[in-house]
């Protein structure tokens, strides 16, 4: 039993002694003073005797903030921009639409019932088949091919998965509401809205 208590109460210690640890890796303690010649000094370390105006601060660590984009991303997009050639094809579009937003693949749309997508399509592959998957200036799948994708994306550089998001909290005034008895309608959206999977 004491030896049960003794580890317990080391247990204690250790975590004690990790916490205090992490809390002054947070905070750092600087020193200014004015040094026997009247020099003002700031430094980590405890002013001498001689010192005078001597004043203790607590700096906090620094930030760097960035963006929320991971870097592989953000180069892969950089690099190798994705265009999704594409119409209301059904499921063969909205599958291809899925893959990309699984993986948080950031791409540009072009609607090729649209005269001028029908165009852009015409000069990339020389026929009017969709969907087509352009990421960069070489990488260019003509039909929806999973596997391909994939395996083009991965060599592309994008992130197997997509980036973690936070949730954004809009505050009360800013959501719509409907005016005390109104009628309010649901709106069916075809399939629910979104790309099976």
């Amino acid at each position: 039993m004491a030896r049960k208590c003794r580890r317990i109460a080391l247990l204690f210690g250790i975590a004690a002694a990790v916490t205090a640890a992490g809390a002054a890796a947070q905070t750092q303690q600087v020193f200014r003073y004015v040094d026997k010649d009247g020099k003002v000094v700031y430094s980590d370390r405890s002013p001498p005797s001689d010192s005078r105006d001597v004043q203790a601060k607590r700096l906090s660590p620094n930030f760097i903030e960035n963006s929320d984009v991971p870097i592989a991303l953000s180069q892969a997009t950089e690099r190798f921009p994705v265009t999704l050639y594409t119409f209301a094809c059904g499921a063969v579009c909205q599958n291809a639409e899925a893959l990309l937003n699984r993986r948080g693949v950031p791409f540009t749309a072009v609607n090729v019932e649209d005269a001028k997508g029908a165009e852009q399509l015409q000069k990339l592959t020389g026929a009017q088949q969709a969907p087509v998957l352009q990421i960069g200036d070489k990488l260019i799948a003509k039909g929806f091919n999973e596997a391909r994708w994939t395996a083009m994306l991965d060599e592309a550089g994008y992130p197997k998965t997509a980036p973690r998001r936070a949730a954004v909290k809009v505050p009360a005034e800013a959501a719509p509401v409907a005016p005390p008895g109104a009628a309010t309608e649901a709106v069916a959206i075809p399939g629910g809205g979104y790309p099976k999977q």
